[in-house]
């Protein structure tokens, strides 16, 4: 009886090493598949277990380092998209002895981790490299730090913010800069092109994550929670809370933008995916050019709100008596009292075709040209009124 509950063991062990061999190889295992063979065929003789050898599964030396085509895009600015990470500081509780007495560290508390983004260093100027991230991103912080793609942490200074255009500007030590981003121009963007986004989803443990997507809309028009209309480039690239500030890029390894929000549900509650939204790069650069300059933005205004004619139905377009032969402009939606557009007899229903003889078609491109200018300045607008042209000189106020 012990010698047959034995040999009982030693065959109910043999089957299970055979299913933990199966599932082993079949995983990636193999050296527990070659053992159970040699198990069950322990009198094969040397051909056969040649030819055993001859017919497994190898990898082939002549696989290509890469399937991916947006690969070489990836790695035109994996080194230069980092994590930014916002830092305040805790209030402290406790009722130490040294409060009576006014100690200088009283409700300063220590700093800490209080949400994360992204951010592209796009220029190396002097001891300076400088980093473009969403005003979101750094608001409010006591401290900001920036994780680069090696890795290491340093410490980095707010040169600039603008809510409005929901940027910022970022400094750290030119030393720690060993790739920088190239800007491409944003106009060139065509629906159904291929575009792949790079930032920290979730934050910095997932660093220098990439998702693809395609370009779904160039230049939608969008009114942001806080009011302030913008046009965006809209695209179906996963993009989470932690992207934002990261880089969207074309095939080209170029950026095209600044990753910035998504829209999560409708208004309705409907839960909605794959739509997120980016600030162009022309934008982009026209406003990091003036954070780096002055620190802020001053705005000359129009006191307009406005919506480009590609935001605009063609079935809406006759009731808003938009003529058929348009196809490019700003559509004015309402004009401020008291403003410069209202001034210089900017009407409601006008559409912007031309600002300074130079043609524009989406809202980026009339803040551009804008932003070129100084309060005070006069500038040439054209206008389509019911089909005729006009030209009329408005006289920038400020925001």
């Amino acid at each position: 009886m012990m010698n047959n509950q034995n040999s009982g063991h030693q065959q109910h062990g043999i089957m299970k090493t055979a299913i933990v061999g199966v599932v082993a190889g079949l995983i990636g295992g193999g050296a527990s598949y070659v053992a159970l063979d040699q198990i069950n065929n322990a009198n094969m003789n040397n051909n056969a277990e040649t030819s055993i050898s001859s017919n497994s599964a190898k990898t082939s030396r002549n696989s290509a380092k890469t399937s991916g085509t947006m690969t070489p895009a990836y790695n035109d600015v994996k080194g230069a998209v980092v994590s930014v990470i916002n830092m305040k500081r805790q209030s402290s509780s406790s009722n130490s002895i040294f409060d009576i007495f006014g100690d200088d560290n009283k409700g300063k508390g220590k700093l800490q981790t209080y949400s994360e983004g992204s951010g592209v260093i796009y220029q190396r100027s002097g001891n300076k490299g400088y980093i473009v991230t969403n005003n979101h991103v750094v608001s409010g912080s006591d401290k900001v730090q920036v994780m680069l793609s090696n890795g290491k942490t340093v410490n980095a200074r707010i040169v600039g913010t603008d809510a409005t255009t929901d940027l910022a500007v970022l400094s750290i030590d030119s030393s720690y800069v060993t790739q920088t981003a190239e800007f491409g121009d944003s106009k060139s963007l065509q629906a159904g092109q291929t575009v792949i986004a790079v930032g920290s989803p979730l934050g910095s443990e997932y660093a220098s994550t990439v998702t693809q997507g395609i370009v779904s809309a160039p230049a939608r028009s969008i009114t942001t929670s806080s009011a302030n209309q913008q046009t965006v480039i809209q695209t179906d690239a996963a993009i989470n809370p932690g992207n934002s500030g990261g880089a969207l890029v074309n095939s080209a390894g170029q950026v095209i933008g600044i990753n910035s929000m998504k829209l999560s549900q409708s208004s309705d509650g409907t839960s909605v995916e794959g739509m997120g939204f980016a600030i162009p790069s022309n934008e982009v650069v026209t406003i990091v050019n003036q954070l780096v300059k002055k620190g802020k933005i001053v705005r000359p205004q129009l006191g307009v709100k406005v919506i480009a004619l590609q935001g605009i139905p063609y079935s809406n377009r006759k009731q808003l008596n938009i003529k058929s032969n348009l196809k490019n402009g700003i559509y004015i939606a309402s004009v401020s009292k008291h403003s410069a557009a209202s001034a210089a007899g900017i009407k409601t229903g006008d559409v912007i075709i031309k600002v300074d003889n130079k043609s524009v078609s989406d809202v980026a491109s009339l803040h551009s040209i804008l932003y070129n200018h100084k309060v005070g300045d006069t500038i040439n607008l054209t206008i389509n009124r019911n089909g005729k042209e006009i030209n009329l000189r408005v006289k920038l106020q400020s925001d």
